[in-house]
């Protein structure tokens, strides 16, 4: 190990002021030792084997992995911690990190100095967060496998990505599986989750006080819950599909100005769309197929424009809690509802008769459950009658002016994880 060593000392002292290529064999603290006498920029080509970790960089780097190189933190603290910028973690194997949730124990830990960090194309599997960025600015995380401890309970997991007060960092290309949830965004602004693969997660994504940021083109599959969106503003969120989720879709919670757009959610869920006390929102062109409840709409969520959707074979297209008039169409032109018995005698492709999607008796229901035994009672149907015969018995709630006849193309979305 002393001639290890002294041979990474010698190419060191030779290189001269210029960026120097290293080969680091696996094997007892040659890695340490050769980030430890690297100069600023060098890179740091990583054989075959295992190399022990913990490791920390304090100086530009970047780290390369050839075909086989693993780097394992022996079940203790951060496998790799970046505390400069410009680090480059490539083509590795990083696994085993320490078990505290409360040290958020990472594969890969970028703290606030490390401004640009590369993780591009490495496999860190077993670690009980798998990439944590926490302060630094424009990241870059893509093209990694990331798998959690499955073996441990969904809340005692770590988040596979964790953001934090992280401007310009993106997400990109990753196939992420296993956590607790896949990325969870917190009190972070500009940032770009696009074209990641989520599975067996609570979460797919997970938004928290974060602004002006775009989720593109993502794919969640067989989570508790696709992508849930809270206490932020500003989102463009489009082209994701959710795919067997078992809870929501997508989930609004104190969403605001934010445009939902081209996603499709299919599969199953409860619920295709909750949302709750979010404002200003435009969904347009999305498609929710084959829910519980197409959408669940409460608490006071106002302005928000809805027009140009599918709603197709959800057991119920609309819970809407509320007394209010919500017109869900825009310029002449509403959503298409699997469910509308209109006609279109003109052929303009709009129904002639606008569609509501919950009548009285619908809100009978949802305020006394029990009222459910008298569903097919004479009264409950009389009382529908009424309503047909008298509109302004109607209590308030949805109404679409302008149904599509049929439903409206959907932009092309990723292929669903096998």
């Amino acid at each position: 190990m002393a001639a290890v060593f002294a041979a990474i000392l010698a190419t060191l002292a030779t290189a001269g002021p210029r960026a120097a290529e290293l080969f680091v064999p696996a094997g007892g603290d040659a890695l340490r030792a050769a980030i430890a006498a690297a100069a600023p920029g060098d890179v740091l080509r990583l054989g075959a084997g295992v190399h022990a970790g913990p490791i920390r960089i304090t100086k530009p780097l970047s780290l390369v992995g050839e075909p086989g190189a693993i780097v394992d933190g022996g079940g203790v603290g951060h496998t790799i911690l970046v505390s400069a910028p410009d680090v480059s973690i490539t083509g590795l194997e990083i696994r085993r990190s320490g078990a505290d949730l409360a040290a958020q124990h990472s594969g890969v830990f970028v703290d606030e100095a490390g401004d640009r960090a590369r993780i591009e194309n490495n496999r860190i599997l077993d670690n009980l967060m798998g990439v944590s960025l926490k302060g630094p600015e424009d990241a870059v995380v893509r093209g990694n496998r990331i798998e959690g401890r499955r073996y441990r309970r969904v809340n005692d997991r770590g988040d596979d990505v964790w953001v934090w007060n992280a401007p310009g960092s993106v997400i990109l290309d990753n196939d992420i599986r296993y956590g607790r949830d896949g990325i969870f965004v917190t009190t972070s602004r500009d940032n770009l989750f696009r074209g990641n693969r989520f599975r067996d997660l609570r979460f797919a994504v997970h938004y928290m006080y974060t602004n002006e940021s775009r989720l593109e083109g993502n794919i969640s599959s067989g989570n508790t819950m696709g992508f849930a969106l809270m206490f932020s503003t500003g989102l463009t969120v489009t082209g994701n599909l959710s795919d067997g989720d078992r809870q929501r879709g997508i989930l609004l919670n104190y969403v605001n100005s934010s445009t939902i757009s081209g996603n499709m959610v299919r599969g199953g869920p409860e619920k295709c769309v909750f949302i709750y006390n979010s404002n200003k929102n435009v969904f347009a062109s999305n498609r929710f197929e084959g829910c519980e409840i197409g959408v669940h709409f409460t608490a006071g969520s106002e302005r928000n424009r809805i027009h140009g959707n599918a709603f197709l074979d959800n057991r119920e297209q609309v819970k809407y809690v509320g007394t209010r008039y919500l017109e869900w169409s825009e310029n002449g032109r509403g959503n298409y509802w699997s469910d509308y018995l209109g006609f279109d005698l003109d052929g303009d492709g709009i129904g002639d008769q606008p569609y509501r999607p919950n009548d009285l008796v619908d809100q009978i229901l949802w305020r006394y459950p029990l009222a459910k035994l008298l569903f097919n009672s004479p009264a409950l149907h009389l009382l529908r009658w009424a309503q047909r015969e008298f509109p302004t018995l109607h209590p308030g709630g949805v109404t679409d002016s302008f149904p599509l006849m049929r439903p409206p193309p959907l932009p092309r979305l990723p292929e669903p994880v096998s």
